[in-house]
């Protein structure tokens, strides 16, 4: 059996199909992946691709410019050359973009289609909840309670998330990476790695704080920091090479892709942003300790393997949600202190485990696996007892048992004892969002029975009325997308009420869980 995976996304989340991946080779299946030719190469860091389908997506725009009956012949080109080659048994889609889901709608004639799916008449067609969930919480910054790769897995239709272990590298490439690392200074014991750059500069922790580092890991760890990076940011490293008095290894802008991937299986362990090198450390099994800054986050985007250090600011407006100018001055770059991130490397390599990291600061956790397989993050600084973390918590709990489809309405969750404040805050929109989805669902039942037109109208406003109320509340953001996203595609009296009676067992549950 054939299947073929669609990730038409950047290098870090296509390394994170991974699991996917994996976990369909396990099942039995061959399987292909078609990404963006920038990003075909990546395919050769990862286990179980029998073959790659890079998308020809600068030659379809420079084609539609040009004419679009010349992009739609290398369209047609492309879907056959994957039928011919491969002809999946199975189509996966990841991607939630218009040109996924014809992708999918196209190569998925006849055949199996899991994820985000089109119909033929170009309405959504996804086959799970979780792809609409992945689709919004993307969008919502703080919002989603689920690391990408459980959710990936559970828009592949799996039940459980599988390890993420990328490939090993070529003998070659370890051999190369022995001679990139060769003739450290004098003294030295070992290197740990520095990825200094990030998607923007204010997801980048500081150019000062990791020359700091660097002093400290050579002083006290006699660690050599090895700085990692493309071309484009070589003048991060030198910048932190600038004045510097420790010995280091620039290896910024002169490794591939697999040389990186073997460089890093020989670091102690690797201090980073929320970048795609993190994720090609994680899943190499080199330890990591990551800064998350701005949007960045580590609850959905955080390195998917156990024991590594995920540090977040503490502060309330973080993390910041997209295309919205910080007014603090970006006060989170400065933050996560030197001293606090030395503290955590010392006890790792000295002792092997990460400290407690309390008052300094930061909202610390080390990743792991609950008892159903998804990543979490326990908490390092005393933060598990704060109102965001129980919220997350609260979340995950209720959002798994919703999205898998389960019945609430007979479902009594604990309550994690939030504070009175953050109570009341969610309190009042979610009993207004009860009373709503109440009057709605009985407005559904008449309407079923006798369908009059006046009172259609109404019935349709208070579905907008569903989505305002929720988007009032920053924590319920997420629900509130979702909402509108689900309740646009029903096109039926009775898928109408199923939605309405799921909706008020998840509120319900919600209501119980803040009082």
């Amino acid at each position: 059996m054939n299947a073929l995976v669609i990730n038409l996304t950047r290098f870090g989340d296509l390394l994170q199909t991974q699991p996917v991946i994996s976990a369909l080779t396990a099942d039995g299946y061959n399987t292909a992946v078609m990404c963006l030719k920038n990003f075909a190469g990546t395919t050769r860091l990862m286990r179980g691709v029998s073959e790659t389908f890079p998308m020809p997506g600068a030659a379809l725009l420079a084609a539609l410019d040009r004419d679009w009956r010349d992009a739609l012949r290398i369209y047609e080109s492309f879907c056959s050359e994957i039928e011919e080659r491969f002809s999946p048994d199975l189509v996966v889609n990841l991607t939630p973009s218009v040109s996924a889901r014809l992708l999918a709608l196209q190569l998925g004639k006849g055949r199996e289609v899991r994820g985000f799916a089109m119909d033929s008449f170009g309405f959504n067609a996804d086959t799970t909840r979780w792809a609409a969930f992945l689709q919004m919480a993307s969008a919502s910054r703080g919002s989603s309670p689920f690391n990408v790769v459980d959710l990936f897995s559970r828009v592949a239709g799996l039940e459980k998330t599988a390890p993420f272990m990328l490939a090993e590298p070529q003998p070659m490439e370890k051999i190369s990476a022995l001679k990139l690392l060769e003739n450290p200074a004098d003294g030295a014991e070992g290197f740990i790695g520095f990825q200094p750059g990030a998607s923007e500069d204010r997801r980048r922790w500081p150019v000062e704080h990791f020359r700091e580092l660097g002093a400290m890991i050579w002083k006290d760890l006699r660690r050599v920091p090895v700085l990692l990076g493309t071309e484009g940011e070589k003048p991060l490293g030198e910048r932190i090479l600038d004045g510097a008095d420790f010995p280091a290894i620039n290896l910024m802008g002169r490794t591939s892709l697999n040389e990186l991937s073997a460089v890093l299986r020989r670091l102690d362990l690797l201090v980073t942003n929320d970048t795609g090198t993190m994720h090609l450390a994680a899943g190499s099994g080199t330890p990591v300790a990551a800064v998350f800054l701005a949007t960045a986050q580590p609850w959905d985007t955080g390195p998917a393997a156990e024991n590594c250090l995920c540090l977040e600011p503490d502060l309330p407006c973080h993390p910041c949600p997209f295309g919205v100018k910080c007014v603090h001055e970006n006060e989170c770059r400065q933050r996560i202190g030197c001293d606090a991130v030395f503290h955590a490397l010392k006890s790792f390599v000295r002792q092997g485990d990460w400290p407690e990291l309390s008052g300094r600061g930061v909202r610390a956790y080390v990743t792991g696996r609950d008892e159903l397989g998804f990543m979490v993050l326990n908490s390092l600084s005393g933060h598990g007892q704060t109102d965001r973390y129980k919220w997350i918590t609260l979340q995950r709990e209720l959002y798994r048992r919703f999205l898998d489809g389960e019945d609430l309405s007979g479902f009594a969750p604990v309550s994690p004892g939030f504070s009175g404040d953050f109570a009341a805050k969610l309190s009042a929109p979610l009993a207004e969002c009860r009373d709503f989805l109440f009057l709605l669902s009985r407005q559904a039942l008449l309407l079923r029975s006798d369908p009059m037109e006046k009172m259609k109208v109404k019935f349709l406003a208070n579905f907008q009325k569903i989505k305002d109320i929720l988007s009032s509340c920053q924590e319920l953001s997420v629900l509130s997308s979702l909402w509108e996203l689900e309740s646009r595609g029903q096109d039926s009296m009775d898928g109408l009420v199923l939605l309405l009676d799921r909706y008020m067992g998840l509120i319900n549950c919600m209501c119980v869980s803040v009082v």
